[in-house]
């Protein structure tokens, strides 16, 4: 049976679902029906077939948690151009017990031809800064709440794995293996804005699943 789309906000003006790990936030070459892009259109054109959806930012398809967007093109592009002054948070389960309660990256990434992220340095990257701060763990594993002033592509899972933590499940940055884990444990939590209508300040959340504390029992 087909889940039903997960909305934390709805108005006249913009829209935020909670999407699923495993599943794209917009089409690529090899999918392009099942996507959270095409669920949220299909929910809004069962109410009027001439609604539209734009989508203002995208998360990982591993990744699971707050999706914005917008229904019309002024604004998405109001919100995009102040996306800097959005407050993200993330949660995130990483290998290893992290020593440092508070810690913050920051460097320059740069991508590859084959979409693949890495440190690299002013003149060819772009900057990253990344806040962390563990909330607990064990022998095996660490549950970090994450802040981003940067949204480079991949930046969290890049940062938390150069510091020698790396989130677990992630396939592309880390090549751990552990029977069971079936999904990248990086969710993002919580989404702080100004409406782009009414200009009033917005705090949506999404807890992260009971499963990240599993692991750091």
């Amino acid at each position: 049976m087909k889940k039903k789309l997960d909305i934390l906000y709805e108005d006249k003006y913009i829209i935020i679902v909670n999407k699923e790990a495993g599943l794209l936030t917009i089409a690529s070459d090899k999918e392009k029906i099942k996507t959270l892009y095409h669920e949220v259109s299909t929910y809004l054109k069962k109410q009027n077939k001439n609604n539209k959806v734009f989508i203002v930012h995208r998360l990982d398809k591993d990744t699971s948690g707050i999706v914005l967007f917008a229904k019309n093109k002024k604004v998405k592009e109001e919100l995009q151009n102040n996306w800097h002054l959005f407050k993200r948070e993330y949660y995130a389960v990483v290998y290893g017990n992290v020593l440092k309660k508070f810690g913050t990256i920051k460097n320059y990434l740069s991508e590859t031809k084959t979409y693949l992220v890495h440190k690299s340095n002013k003149k060819y990257g772009k900057l990253a800064i990344t806040h962390y701060q563990k909330i607990k763990s064990n022998s095996k594993y660490s549950l970090l709440k994450i802040n981003i002033e940067t949204g480079r592509k991949h930046q969290i899972r890049v940062h938390l794995n150069d510091l020698g933590y790396p989130i677990v499940g992630d396939k592309l940055y880390n090549k751990i293996k552990n029977k069971g884990l079936k999904r990248l444990y990086l969710h993002a939590s919580s989404l702080e804005f100004i409406h782009p209508i009414s200009k009033e300040s917005m705090f949506i959340n999404s807890t992260y699943p009971e499963i990240f504390n599993n692991l750091c029992k």
